[in-house]
């Protein structure tokens, strides 16, 4: 029996040998099929990129550019605030803005407390300024200072980026406030000077273009646009050491009286420029977002007050006018008050008969009253209308108020009366300061200015200058020891002023117990050289008259303000020429 042979099965190498080979035609179509295809897929990759770039050339530099090239602004140096010597009162300071593309960056909650760390914020504070944000910008922090980019730096995140800006400062902080002003966030002027002439002191931005990455980062410039040009510095008119010393001695007397507010301004005698204003309550400007409401007003030309006896001089003047007193000239206050219609007007006490001088150095109601009412109905409302009292000042800071000077009573006695010491009109102590300027002038009246190299309009005589002298004269007896304000004559100066006492009204009239207590006048006497104002509004205390609250600040500011400016003491202790016994009314 023979066995039978098993089969051996064919191992894959075997299968494959024994498979019948292509035809080499076959292997030559596939070949040239797909070099064919590939031929035409270059070509046609070809011919479309040609077509491109010579039919959508510009369309697709644009998107190119879009996506990588963007144009930058150069920030520019916000022009310098100056006083009258040189003195910096607004600088710009460089600084960084910290920033990030919500849309490109995710920060992780770690990353976001970091940064919050870095940039002295909180995590939530952090994430709601993301959230503010736009799509593509978000600030995470501004006014950065250089060491705290640093920081930022140090972290590393991805997609924080920061760029150069400038912030303001203010050496003179809440001294200068009001008049130099302040910027917002965006370095643009929102008070005082800062918003006056902001276009001339913010300048113009440059611009150049620049090759961004994919995360958004600078790293190329390919141009520049145009070039920043630099705010231009504006020079004030304002003594720097001047308005320090006024704003202390206006500060001290505002705490000592428990004073709810008060200002002061101090004019050149010469040129009308202003060299010192303040107000209390202030703010700083450095720190504005903690100002409050109560020190924002710029009190010196918003705020309106009746003057009370401080235009008195302005009444004496309209009656030398009509030639019908003279200094000398007696008038009988007997018996200290007289009637005007409905209503009694009174002194303190009966002064019987004085002249028109001791009528202006105690400015006596009850003669000043008689003085008027023996005067044509417009006299005394034209001496103040000339007097620039119901206009503008010519001062170049923006809310000044226009005050109120009004002709509707004049054909009632008690109007005409009232109007002649000090109430039913309302001025700015800026508006009193620029009158008490013409009667230091003798008699030329002249717009004010807060800028040194500003030219000022024309000079126009209003008061004769002979009744102007005649009154200054006068004006020299207040601070005389019999006159109402002996607490007012500056130290080793002659001075001529006048004081001022208003009730304020209230609800059911005047109030006894609310006061303004004013002094204005000039210095030194005969040639002078500083007008000065002083407002104390709302004094509490025993002491509330202009001749014990404003009158000490006038002569402590005055007598200090001309040895800075270099004037020579000049006061001999005489008194000024005694008036004698001429005409009587």
């Amino acid at each position: 029996m023979t066995k039978r042979r098993r089969r051996r099965r064919p191992e894959p190498q075997d299968r494959q040998r024994a498979r019948p080979a292509a035809p080499l035609a076959l292997r030559a179509w596939r070949h040239y099929t797909v070099l064919t295809l590939f031929l035409l897929a270059v070509t046609g990759l070809a011919v479309r990129a040609g077509y491109l770039a010579t039919t959508e050339r510009d369309f697709l530099k644009e998107q190119g550019e879009a996506r990588s090239v963007r144009e930058v602004k150069i920030p520019v140096h916000r022009g310098m605030i100056f006083d009258r010597n040189g003195e910096p009162l607004a600088v710009s300071a460089p600084m960084s803005y910290v920033w990030i593309d919500p849309q490109s960056t995710r920060l992780t909650d770690a990353d976001r407390r970091r940064l919050a760390n870095a940039l002295g914020l909180t995590p939530e504070i952090l994430q709601e300024r993301l959230d503010r944000g736009g799509q593509r910008f978000a600030y995470l922090s501004r006014r950065v200072p250089p060491d705290v980019v640093r920081r930022v730096d140090a972290l590393n995140i991805d997609g924080v980026r920061h760029d150069r800006a400038y912030h303001r400062f203010y050496p003179a902080g809440e001294t200068l406030a009001h008049v130099v002003g302040r910027t917002d966030i965006d370095d643009v002027g929102q008070e005082g000077i800062e918003l006056a002439l902001n276009d001339a002191l913010t300048g113009q931005p440059g611009a150049k273009r620049v090759l961004r990455d994919r995360t958004g980062e600078a790293i190329k410039i390919l141009d520049f646009q145009s070039a920043p040009q630099r705010g231009q510095d504006v020079y004030l008119s304002l003594d720097l050491r001047l308005q320090f010393l006024a704003y202390r001695e206006l500060k001290a007397a505002v705490q000592m009286h428990g004073a709810a507010s008060g200002s002061l301004v101090m004019l050149d005698a010469a040129s009308g420029r202003v060299l010192a204003l303040a107000n209390q309550p202030s703010f700083n400007p450095n720190n504005w977002r903690q100002r409050g409401d109560r020190g924002v007003r710029n009190r010196a030309i918003t705020d309106l007050y009746e003057p009370g006896s401080t235009v008195k001089p302005l009444t004496v003047l309209a009656a030398l006018e009509e030639g019908l007193y003279a200094p000398e000239t007696e008038i009988d206050t007997a018996p200290g008050f007289v009637r005007v219609g409905r209503k009694v007007v009174e002194d303190p006490v009966n002064r019987g008969r004085i002249s028109v001088a001791r009528i202006l150095a105690k400015s006596s109601q009850v003669g000043i009253t008689k003085m008027a009412l023996s005067m044509p109905e417009h006299a005394v409302f034209d001496a103040m209308q000339r007097a620039g009292f119901g206009d503008y000042t010519g001062c170049e800071l923006p809310g000044e108020a226009i005050g109120t000077l009004t002709s509707a009573d004049l054909d009632k006695p008690i109007g005409r009366a009232t109007l002649a010491y000090g109430y039913g009109l309302t001025v700015s102590p800026l508006q009193l300061a620029r009158a008490y300027l013409t009667l230091a002038g003798r008699g030329v009246k002249r717009d004010v200015s807060v800028l040194r190299d500003t030219s000022l309009a024309g000079s126009q005589e209003v008061f004769p200058s002979g009744e102007v002298e005649a009154v200054a004269t006068m004006m020299r007896g207040v601070l005389e020891t019999t006159g109402t304000a002996p607490k007012g004559k500056p130290a080793g100066y002659t001075a001529a002023g006048k004081t001022g006492t208003v009730r304020k009204m209230s609800e059911a009239g005047y109030d006894d117990q609310s006061h303004v207590a004013l002094f204005a006048g000039f210095a030194p006497a005969q040639q002078p050289r500083i007008v000065l104002v002083v407002v104390v509004n709302g004094p509490r205390g025993k002491l509330f008259g202009g001749g014990d609250v404003a009158a000490p600040v006038f002569a402590r500011v005055a007598s200090r303000a001309l040895r800075v400016l270099g004037v020579p003491p000049n006061d001999s202790g005489d008194a000024p020429p005694a008036a004698g016994t001429g005409r009587r009314a």
